[in-house]
């Protein structure tokens, strides 16, 4: 059971990192210059997130919660429990900021593309969607460090 604990924590880390990557690819290289293709690459971004981004947060917390029950020396560290605070912080942040936007922007956008949306109703979407963007592969890069690396942060 621990091995596929972590077999899953692991291949959900990676779509995670993945889909942060490909959702940074095609928002900086997908073709912008019409409506019809903004709202393209749009959809594209919300199909990434729906499908990729959030299924993998998903799994990945769920699976890192399994592995602190099933495996006895992860419920004692204080690095389990900063991964776990972590976990929780990213599946809010995800869900709240990268995939609610991610589905706005693109509804907004095919709305444009098709004569009745609002610019500026997008704009306010997309408002600091890079900077969302690099706050969740921080927490992203975080958790694989804490992983990884495994700190005593502090006594017990």
């Amino acid at each position: 059971m621990r091995k596929l604990v972590k077999f899953l924590h692991t291949v959900a880390a990676c779509g995670l990192v993945g889909a942060l990557t490909a959702y940074i690819v095609v928002l900086a290289f997908a073709p912008q210059s019409t409506p019809q293709s903004y709202a393209e690459m749009r959809q594209t971004l919300s199909a990434l997130s729906n499908y990729m981004l959030f299924p993998s947060l998903g799994v990945g917390l769920v699976s890192g919660i399994v592995a602190m029950m099933v495996h006895r020396p992860f419920q004692d560290p204080r690095w389990v429990w900063a991964k776990a605070l972590l976990g929780f912080s990213m599946f809010e942040g995800t869900l709240a900021i990268v995939q609610a936007r991610a589905n706005s922007a693109a509804e907004e956008a095919q709305r444009i593309a098709s004569g009745s949306g609002d610019a500026q109703a997008l704009a306010g979407i997309i408002a600091n969607e890079w900077m969302a963007l690099g706050a969740i592969l921080a927490l992203s890069a975080a958790q694989i460090a804490l992983g990884i690396w495994r700190p005593r942060l502090g006594s017990r």
